[in-house]
């Protein structure tokens, strides 16, 4: 699936509103790491480096997803395409 950055740019919003479902928190900051998922002071949260590509803001975002337990979530087909080609992306 290619997709352009103004498509990247609303998969990310769709994504981090099921982070938002899931009583996470997403953060974007800036700094010399690739980011992910974590749990700082007891709250659920995904790091993400402001600096980065919009494909990988949305491959962290989906390899979060999937710690955070979205397989029994109702998602939209495309949105689970989505995530699951983001994740085999990060695989490779």
């Amino acid at each position: 699936m290619k997709l352009k950055e103004k498509e990247f740019e609303d998969i990310i919003e769709e994504l981090k509103a099921l982070v938002v479902q899931l009583g996470a928190s997403v953060r974007f900051e800036k700094g010399d790491f690739k980011g992910g998922y974590c749990i700082l002071q007891d709250k659920r949260m995904i790091i993400i480096n402001k600096l980065a590509s919009s494909q990988r803001k949305a491959i962290i975002l989906a390899t979060a997803l999937k710690e955070l337990g979205i397989d029994q979530m109702y998602l939209t087909p495309r949105i689970r395409e989505v995530i699951d080609e983001m994740i085999e992306l990060e695989d490779k």
